[in-house]
């Protein structure tokens, strides 16, 4: 399986931000999201067994694990490697670009999914389909760049009903949307979601790896 790194840290993001947890980033990527800050994981990484990883998982005393990458749905040993964890008891979360179909996935893994918004200029390979796979403890994020990005997740939301079935994030690109804008547009139209920065981003240098 080809992996980026794996650490220790606390997480930053989804309705679990601020616990402690161990992040497995798998490398390569089908997408190129423009806001993307994880670029250095579309290539390079090294090849490490599954009982190689389940050692360096192991070596931290944490039962929250965090699937990233990259995408982690391009590996094929991932579904291997999520059941593995859950049979030794760990919270097992998934961070994935909503591009590829998840219906093999362990229902038990905590998918945090995102529907990409216009501004990321990949809007046009969510593949739909996963909404109907999803369960309610699954997470739907929307990265939000712009005005028009938030109309889009706002109309997304009410035409399949994401407030009534799944946590929803709505998280604004990192220097490039106003805080306090996203949070008072949310308040005006009473969204029913979470909004959230990347708090690792706020303990360590934005750009430091391995947090």
């Amino acid at each position: 399986m080809r992996i980026t790194e794996i650490f220790y840290s606390i997480q930053g993001e989804s309705t679990l931000s601020g616990l402690p947890c161990v992040f497995i980033r798998t490398t390569g990527c089908n997408l190129r999201c423009v806001w993307c800050d994880t670029e250095y994981s579309f290539y390079g990484g090294e090849e490490m067994s599954l009982d190689q990883i389940m050692a360096k998982v192991g070596s931290y005393d944490c039962k929250l694990v965090e699937l990233t990458g990259g995408e982690p749905m391009l590996q094929k040993e991932i579904y291997e490697l999520s059941e593995r964890l859950l049979a030794q008891g760990y919270t097992v979360l998934m961070e994935t670009g909503g591009s590829l179909d998840l219906s093999k996935l362990d229902a038990r893994v905590i998918k945090i999914m995102d529907l990409k918004c216009p501004g990321s200029e990949e809007s046009d390979e969510n593949y739909w389909p996963n909404l109907d796979i999803l369960s309610p403890h699954d997470q739907i994020k929307f990265v939000i760049k712009d005005r028009h990005d938030y109309d889009w997740a706002l109309a997304t939301i009410r035409r399949h009903r994401l407030d009534e079935r799944f946590a929803l994030l709505f998280s604004p690109v990192f220097n490039e949307l106003n805080y306090r804008e996203l949070a008072e547009w949310m308040l005006a139209d009473g969204v029913k979601a979470r909004f959230q920065v990347q708090l690792h981003k706020y303990i360590w240098p934005p750009n430091m790896r391995g947090v």
